[in-house]
């Protein structure tokens, strides 16, 4: 079996899913990518299903922690590449570039790291790069965060603490040529900053809690 289980936590992505799905399949490394409908009402399952993946059903939005725990729950690989459900630009040479590394010994983790795509999303990740959903870790990293369902938004800050506090070394991988809708454009202005504030927010609590061992 190849060593690598590829997790998108979704809520409504019919629009972008399919082909992110699509990249996944041309990856020798990817031995199984498994997408969880975190409470969608759009056809985000079934794009999902008929472009390859495995799909998990979630009846209630649980937050993106609780979704990225379901599917490691459900994985059966070594190493798992999480990435979003919104990215634009996906190409095989981004997942080898953040996968590689981990497959082969030289990180525990990697992060990828958004460039010359849309300056919007360049920016805010060239602000805050431990906000990115696009990253492959060792699963046992994953076993050691107990918490990992309540950090809702605040998941990869989470993550990023837990190497940090470990002494576990995080490669930046940059992701040329990619991006991802925003909030704003997904939900129109008004809901989308509603959104984004509510995630900050969640972010927040993330990092001052820490996390449970």
């Amino acid at each position: 079996m190849a060593p690598v289980t590829a997790i998108i936590p979704a809520y409504n992505e019919e629009a972008t899913i399919g082909e992110i799905i699509s990249v996944l399949c041309q990856v020798d490394d990817i031995a199984e990518i498994i997408v969880v409908s975190d409470g969608s009402v759009d056809a985000t399952a079934e794009v999902a299903r008929r472009a390859g993946a495995r799909v998990i059903e979630l009846p209630d939005n649980m937050g993106k922690g609780g979704a990225m725990k379901v599917g490691v729950d459900h994985s059966r690989t070594g190493i798992i590449l999480f990435l979003d459900a919104d990215l634009i630009g996906l190409t095989c040479e981004h997942v080898n570039s953040l996968i590689f590394p981990v497959i082969h010994g030289e990180v525990k983790m990697t992060v990828g790291i958004f460039e010359k795509g849309r300056l919007a999303t360049d920016l805010a990740q060239f602000v805050a790069p431990y906000l990115s959903g696009q990253r492959a870790l060792e699963k046992d990293l994953l076993d050691e965060i107990c918490d990992l369902e309540e950090c809702r938004f605040g998941v990869e800050v989470a993550l990023t603490k837990y190497a940090h506090d470990n002494n576990i070394a995080i490669k930046e991988v940059e992701l040329s040529g990619m991006s991802h809708i925003m909030k704003e454009e997904k939900m129109g202005l008004a809901r989308g900053l509603a959104a984004r504030m509510k995630m900050y927010w969640e972010i927040a609590k993330t990092v001052g809690s820490g996390l449970k061992r």
